[in-house]
């Protein structure tokens, strides 16, 4: 498998599973109503590790933008292969989240709350305050880059199975972004992943969902940039200290 279609399946895997606990969660006449935060978190945690199990071996298991390019800055990963890896996260981003709909389709026809049809595809702020969610994805991020960086080890470089989180396998990466969802991800819903807000979310403005009203795009910069700046903080406070 090349790393690009490694990036991809990887990418909608961890959505398909990551969106899909999410409509479990919140759509209507679901086995899983109402199941709560806990479950949400849970599952996020165990998406991530089905799509490093998958990818990890081909590519390294990006799976997110932040983590291909907070990578690059530091040294580990070659900047000629981060815009395809970030293409094919979006591409895979997108597919899960079209599989997502198609397995909860009869839900989606029964649930008439436009932000939880929406809360399925993409994150959104339980309080709107554009600096305070900017600062929350900024932070989640953060740990998310910097503990990375310090499970893998400043030792390894590229070498014939790319670095990223199949570098170090999939549990400790597991325990990472659920202890995030657990801990801050109360503010923002933790997208602390440019790929796997903004491609549902243009899946949802795509799909034919009766009354699911807009998709937020006046938010959607948050997830993207914020992102962003926390792991280049994160590269940059590594390369410092290490």
């Amino acid at each position: 498998m090349s790393p690009f279609v490694a990036e991809l399946i990887g990418t909608m895997l961890m959505i398909l599973l990551g969106d899909g606990v999410v409509a479990n969660v919140v759509l209507k006449d679901t086995k899983g109503n109402n199941s709560g935060w806990i479950v949400i978190t849970t599952a996020w945690g165990l998406a991530v590790f089905v799509g490093v199990v998958v990818a990890g071996p081909y590519s390294g298991a990006h799976l997110n933008p932040a983590v291909t390019i907070a990578l690059a800055i530091a040294g580990k990963f070659a900047w000629a292969s981060v815009a395809p890896y970030i293409i094919a996260q979006f591409i895979g981003a997108c597919l899960g989240a079209f599989l997502v709909w198609i397995m909860y389709y009869d839900h989606f026809k029964r649930t008439n709350d436009p932000a939880s049809i929406l809360a399925v595809f993409c994150t959104g702020p339980a309080v709107r305050n554009y600096i305070s969610n900017i600062a929350s994805e900024v932070i989640g991020a953060f740990v998310l880059l910097f503990t990375i960086f310090y499970i893998t080890g400043a030792e390894i470089a590229p070498a014939k199975t790319p670095v990223g989180l199949g570098s170090v396998g999939a549990i400790p990466v597991t325990f990472l972004v659920w202890v995030i969802g657990l801990s801050l991800g109360g503010t923002t819903g933790y997208a602390i992943n440019p790929a796997r807000d903004l491609g549902p979310r243009f899946i949802h403005m795509l799909l034919p969902i009766k009354g699911k009203g807009t998709s937020d795009w006046s938010y959607a910069w948050i997830p993207v940039i914020a992102p962003l700046v926390g792991a280049t903080i994160a590269a940059g406070l590594y390369l410092s200290i290490s």
